[in-house]
C-alpha cells in the first residue's frame, strides 16, 4: 500500500548547521510546544567535508538524538553522500547507531539515487507495524543492483532510440513525443530523468551525423583519384607544383565543375552540403585535408612510377633491338642473362619482360621469315631441276642448304630449323603449284584479298533472288512509326490498335495486313527511341503535333534520325515516307490559333518534303472521334510506297541492259605496297557494274 508523506512544519528550519550561516539564524534544534511528527530520519554526512570535523558532527547528532528520543517516535539513521563516503566515518556512524538501542541504519546517496526510497520505507515500517519488515541493503550492494537496473534500462532505451531515429536531422521534441508511450522510455526516464534520456538521444543523433559525414567523406575520397586522372594526368604539368598551386591549377581546368563544387561556407562537413544527396561533386575545401593531400601525393607517385615503368619498357625494347645476342627463336632462359639488369627487376615483374620479349621474338621471326622468303626467290634457279612432283630428295635438300648456308638470312633461322625447312618445302610447292592456298603470304595473298573485296561489294544473283522473295513475303506487313510529344504518339497508337483485330491485323480494301506500331515520344538518338531496331524496319512515319513545341520536337527528331544514317549503307531512313498531322483536341484552350498551327505545319511539311494533313482539309478527327477512313487512306499510301520500293528494287535497270563484259587483267604481287582496295574501288563504286554470270568469285 502507498504511504503519504507530509510535513506540517516544512517551512521551518529546525537546524541550520548545514547552511554554513549559523550566526544568521536562531540556534534552535527542536521547535517549542507540541510536535506533530510520526518519525525521524536522522542524517549523518559521511563524506569528507571541507572545514568540518566528523567527530564534532557526530557529537551534534548524538545530542540531537537525545532530544528526539524524548518524543518516543521511531528514528532511522541515514548515512548520506555514501558515494563519497569515508570508511572510518561510516564505521563510526554504525557504532553510534548500535550504541543507541540498535538503531536501523540506511546507507544512501541522493546524487546516485541509491537507497533513498529504502530510507523512507524503513521509517514507514517502524511507524506502521502492520507492514512487513523492510530489508536493509548495504550501499555498495544497492549501488550494484541499481547500476544493473539502470544499465538494462539504458540498453532498452538505446535500442528504442536506434529503432526510431534513423536520420541525424531528427528533433528531440518530435522523437520524445513518439516514445512517450514506450515502456523502455518510461523506465529509463524514471531511473535517470529526462535530461539524461535527451543526452543519449543527442549522442545517437551525433553518431548518426558523424557516420553520415564519414560515408560522404569516403565517397569523395574514392572519387578524388578519378578526378586527378581526368584533370591532371600529365606529370610534367604538376611535378614541380606545391599542393596550393595544384589547387589553383585544378580550378583552371574546363571540367573542374564536373568533379568539384566550391562552397560558400567551409568546412564542408559543417554545412548543409552533407545532406545534398543529389550533388555528388567533391567539396573543393576537402583538398586542404590531410587524406586528400595524401591521395594527391599517391597520384603524383603513381604518375612517376608509370613514367619510370614506361622508361624501363623502352630501355628493355632498345636492349632487345640493339643486342647482338637476341636472334630469332632464342628462348627467354638463354636471353635473360644478356639483357636483364637490377633496375629492370626493380620496376617491372619478369612476366612483363617475358611478354615484351615474346612480342619482339614474334616480330623478328616474321621479319626473318620474310627475308628468307626473299632469299629463296633470289635463288630461284635452285628449284628448276626438281622432279615434277616437287618432292626433293635428301641429296637435293642438302645441296640447297649448302648453297644458302653462307647467307646471313639463312643463318638467322638457325634456331628454327624445322620452320626453315618447312618454308623451303612450301616455296617449292608454290613454284610448281602457284595458288592462293600455297601462296607464302597466306591470308594476305592478293588473290584472297580481291576475292573477299568483290564478295563484300556484290549481291550474287542467287542471293538477290532470295532477297526479293523475302521482300515479297513481307509485303503484307506494315511497320509504322508514330512520332509525337506529351502522349500524342501513345494515344494515337492506342486508337489505331482499337481498330485492329485481336492479333493486330488491319483490313485495307478487304485485305488483311499485319500492322506493327512503334510510338516514339523521347530523344530519338537514344536506342530505346530509335526509328529502326534489329527487329523493326519502318515503312513510314506519322508525325503528330498540337503546338509549336510539339512541332519543333517533330522537326528536331526527323533531322536527328536522318543525320544518324548519313554515310551508312542502310540510309533508307533519309527517304522514309512521312505524314505530318495536326491534332486539334476538343476543348483545347491554348493561345495558338488553329490557323497559325496549320500555316506552320504546311511550312514544315514543305521543308521536310512530306504530306501534310490538317483537320480542315483532310477531315482527320482525333481522340474519341478518329476517322477510320482517313487512317486507312494514310496506311494505304504507305503500303503503296512500300510496294513501289520493292518493285523498283526488283526490276531491271540500265546495268541489266548492257550485255558487254569489261575484262581487266591486274598484275599485283603479294607484298606489294599497293592496296587492292584503292585500285578496285573506282570500278566497284560504279553504278553500272554487275556480277559475272560465269560465277567466278573474283570477276565482275
Amino acid at each position: 500500500a502507498a504511504t503519504k508523506l507530509a510535513s506540517a512544519e516544512k517551512l521551518m528550519y529546525f537546524c541550520t548547521d548545514q547552511l554554513g550561516l549559523e550566526q544568521d539564524f536562531e540556534q534552535k534544534q527542536m521547535p517549542d510546544g507540541k510536535l506533530l511528527v510520526d518519525g525521524f530520519l536522522l542524517c549523518i554526512d559521511v563524506s569528507r567535508g571541507m572545514n568540518r570535523n566528523f567527530d564534532d558532527q557526530l557529537k551534534f547528532v548524538s545530542n540531537l538524538y537525545n532530544q528526539l528520543a524524548k518524543t518516543k517516535k521511531p528514528i532511522v539513521v541515514v548515512l548520506t553522500k555514501c558515494d563519497e563516503g569515508v570508511e572510518r566515518y561510516i564505521r563510526d556512524a554504525h557504532t553510534f547507531a548500535l550504541s543507541k538501542k540498535n538503531l536501523q541504519v540506511v546507507e544512501t546517496s541522493a546524487r546516485s539515487n541509491v537507497n533513498i526510497d529504502l530510507a523512507f520505507s524503513t521509517l514507514v515500517q517502524l511507524i506502521d507495524k502492520s507492514r512487513g519488515k523492510t530489508k536493509i541493503i548495504p550501499y555498495f550492494e544497492a549501488l550494484k543492483q541499481q547500476s544493473q537496473q539502470i544499465a538494462a534500462a539504458k540498453d532498452k532505451y538505446e535500442w528504442l532510440v536506434s529503432r526510431i531515429v534513423k536520420n541525424h536531422n531528427e528533433m528531440w521534441s518530435n522523437v520524445s513525443r513518439k516514445m512517450q508511450s514506450s515502456p523502455e522510455y518510461q523506465d529509463y526516464v524514471y531511473l535517470e530523468g529526462t535530461q539524461k534520456a535527451k543526452k543519449l538521444f543527442l549522442q545517437h543523433v551525433h553518431r548518426l551525423k558523424q557516420e553520415h559525414i564519414e560515408r560522404r567523406r569516403k565517397m569523395y575520397l574514392a572519387m578524388l583519384p578519378q578526378a586527378f586522372e581526368a584533370l591532371i594526368p600529365d606529370l610534367d604539368e604538376i611535378d614541380h607544383l606545391s599542393c596550393v598551386k595544384v589547387e589553383k591549377l585544378l580550378e583552371t581546368k574546363p571540367d573542374f565543375l564536373k568533379w568539384f563544387i566550391v562552397l560558400e561556407e567551409t568546412p564542408w562537413d559543417t554545412t548543409s552540403h552533407i545532406d545534398n544527396m543529389e550533388n555528388e561533386r567533391i567539396p573543393f575545401d576537402l583538398m586542404e585535408t590531410q587524406p586528400a593531400e595524401q591521395l594527391y601525393e599517391a597520384h603524383l607517385e603513381k604518375l612517376r612510377n608509370e613514367r619510370k615503368r614506361a622508361e624501363m619498357r623502352r630501355a628493355f625494347k632498345e636492349n632487345l633491338e640493339t643486342s647482338p645476342f637476341i636472334t630469332p627463336g632464342k628462348p627467354w632462359e638463354e636471353a635473360r642473362s644478356f639483357i636483364m639488369n637490377e633496375d629492370f627487376y626493380m620496376w617491372l615483374e619478369e612476366s612483363i619482360y617475358m611478354d615484351i620479349y615474346s612480342k619482339h621474338q614474334k616480330q623478328i621471326i616474321e621479319k626473318a621469315k620474310e627475308e628468307f622468303q626473299e632469299l629463296l626467290l633470289e635463288y630461284s634457279e635452285l628449284f628448276y631441276e626438281l622432279e615434277l612432283d616437287a618432292k626433293p630428295s635428301k641429296e637435293k635438300m642438302g645441296v640447297i642448304q649448302d648453297v644458302l648456308g653462307e647467307e646471313q638470312r639463312f643463318k638467322a633461322l638457325q634456331k628454327l630449323q624445322a620452320e626453315r625447312d618447312a618454308l623451303i618445302l612450301k616455296h617449292i610447292h608454290f613454284v610448281y603449284h602457284p595458288t592462293k592456298e600455297t601462296c607464302p603470304s597466306c591470308l594476305v595473298c592478293v588473290d584472297s584479298k580481291i576475292e573477299h573485296l568483290i564478295n563484300s561489294r556484290f549481291i550474287r544473283p542467287s542471293e538477290r533472288n532470295q532477297k526479293n522473295l523475302l521482300s515479297d513475303s513481307n509485303i503484307d506487313r506494315i511497320n509504322l512509326v508514330i512520332l509525337g510529344k506529351d502522349g500524342l504518339a501513345r494515344e494515337l497508337a492506342n486508337e489505331i490498335r482499337a481498330l485492329c483485330t485481336n492479333d493486330d491485323k488491319y483490313v485495307i480494301e478487304g485485305k488483311m495486313y499485319e500492322l506493327s506500331l512503334r510510338p516514339i515520344e523521347g530523344n530519338v538518338r537514344l536506342p530505346v527511341n530509335s526509328f529502326q531496331t534489329p527487329t523493326f524496319q519502318p515503312h513510314g512515319c506519322l508525325c503528330l503535333y498540337n503546338s509549336k513545341e510539339s512541332l519543333s520536337y517533330v522537326v528536331e527528331s526527323i533531322e536527328k534520325s536522318r543525320e544518324s544514317t548519313i554515310g551508312r549503307r542502310d540510309n533508307h531512313l533519309v527517304h522514309l515516307p512521312l505524314t505530318l498531322i495536326l491534332v486539334n483536341k476538343r476543348g483545347d484552350t491554348s493561345g495558338e490559333t488553329l490557323h497559325s498551327l496549320i500555316q506552320q505545319g504546311q511550312q514544315i511539311a514543305s521543308k521536310l518534303q512530306c504530306v501534310f494533313l490538317d483537320p480542315a482539309s483532310a477531315g482527320i478527327g482525333y481522340g474519341r472521334n478518329i476517322n477510320e477512313k482517313q487512317i486507312s487512306q494514310v496506311l494505304k499510301g504507305l503500303l503503296d510506297s512500300k510496294r513501289n520500293l520493292n518493285l523498283v528494287s526488283s526490276t531491271s535497270s540500265i546495268k541489266d541492259l548492257v550485255d558487254v563484259d569489261l575484262r581487266i587483267v591486274m598484275c599485283l604481287m603479294c607484298g606489294d605496297p599497293f592496296n587492292a582496295d584503292d585500285i578496285l574501288l573506282p570500278i566497284l563504286q560504279s553504278q553500272t557494274y554487275r556480277p559475272s554470270q560465269c560465277g567466278s568469285s573474283s570477276s565482275v
